[in-house]
């Protein structure tokens, strides 16, 4: 089968043309950065036009780049959420149009699914059961992936997703934005014992992670030194330090999830060996060393979708609805043209709320 990825959950606009096989045909994305810069974040409705704008070209030209028309697109798979809901809808709409249109299911995909299962389009040994990492700048949490659209959440955050906090930290220290990839920049040459910071949630029981309190300790931080602009060096400091304090409580918080991993897939049974990390974060390369050296601790595989596919792409969306199609089925995979876009969605629907967490658990 070729299915038709479309994501606008957030800032980026994709287009993908992905086969059965795991083959991907074409993989466009079209970044908003230069759009967002001048904020120094995103904003929504921005986001939502921009979306509306390019989603027409940016389709023709995933299906030119792949060689393909329409008449040869099996089914469309469309993020339906979590996200944007401007983005979202535009996504929806789109996807919902095309599929009535050349009469083929559509499908909505729920975006953290999407990073859930892109581990094994890069890696297609990779069998269920498994462990997941998932950050991103809205998502931080813990979960074990059974199967396709079976999820069993162990941990959240409380407040700050840890990208959300590489973003806030970058803003602070005036750094560029995207504020991740900024922070490891700065971060590869500073000193990162020079700043003693929290470790939130370390040494707790259970998965859940809180990154605000650490953001707001590197503001302190900041704010103690001499009155006057930032030095290169102080800078440098404070994200080194941030960053190795972020991989502590990551590390942390998983270690946990790992014990409880291994209690319900104990060594050998059903291949409950595996650590995957997904989502924009996991492209920190100083993030994946320290869950290198967790995972080969714990006695486990670690793996990592490539970089491209953990930022946001129509390829992972696509390839969720094939998933979703060779184990349900073209008429259990389906969704209907009825379908409401959702700004939250999440992956264990009978997960409880994370104490205090309020919506965002």
């Amino acid at each position: 089968m070729i299915v038709l990825g479309i994501e606008t959950s957030c800032d980026e606009t994709a287009a993908a043309i992905v086969t059965g096989d795991g083959e991907i045909l074409a993989d466009v994305v079209r970044s908003q950065l230069d759009l967002h810069r001048p904020y120094g974040g995103v904003v929504p409705e921005l986001a939502a036009r921009a979306h509306l704008e390019c989603i027409d070209g940016l389709i023709s030209q995933a299906l030119s780049e792949a060689q393909v028309t329409f008449a040869e697109v099996d089914a469309i798979a469309a993020t339906g959420g979590p996200g944007l809901i401007g983005g979202v809808i535009v996504g929806v709409m789109t996807g919902k149009a095309i599929a009535a249109t050349r009469k083929v299911p559509f499908m909505a995909i729920n975006h953290l699914e999407g990073h859930a299962l892109s581990a094994r389009l890069s890696d297609r040994s990779l069998e269920f059961p498994y462990l997941l990492l998932l950050v991103s700048g809205g998502h931080c949490q813990l979960l074990i992936v059974e199967g396709v659209g079976t999820y069993r959440r162990l941990g959240t955050t409380i407040d700050d997703a840890l990208g959300e906090a590489f973003d806030k930290v970058a803003r602070m220290l005036g750094l560029d934005y995207p504020g991740g990839p900024a922070v490891e920049r700065a971060a590869a040459t500073g000193n990162r014992g020079r700043f003693k910071l929290p470790r939130p949630m370390k040494g707790r029981t259970g998965c859940d992670f809180s990154f605000s309190g650490l953001k707001t300790a590197v503001r302190h931080a900041a704010l103690a030194l001499p009155e006057g602009p930032l030095q290169s060096t102080d800078v440098a400091d404070l994200c080194a330090s941030f960053q190795h304090a972020a991989a502590d409580s990551l590390a942390d918080r998983t270690a946990n999830a790992m014990a409880e991993f291994k209690s319900r897939y104990p060594s050998g049974d059903h291949h409950g060996d595996t650590l995957v990390v997904a989502g924009g974060v996991a492209a920190n390369m100083a993030l994946r060393q320290r869950l290198q050296s967790l995972a080969t601790d714990h006695h486990m595989k670690l793996v990592v979708p490539p970089a491209k596919l953990c930022t946001d792409n129509g390829a992972m969306i696509a390839w969720a609805g094939l998933e979703r199609l060779a184990a349900f089925g073209i008429d259990k995979a389906a969704d209907g043209l009825d379908f409401a876009p959702r700004p939250r969605w999440p992956l264990d629907q009978d997960a409880a709320a994370a104490a205090f967490a309020g919506v965002k658990a």
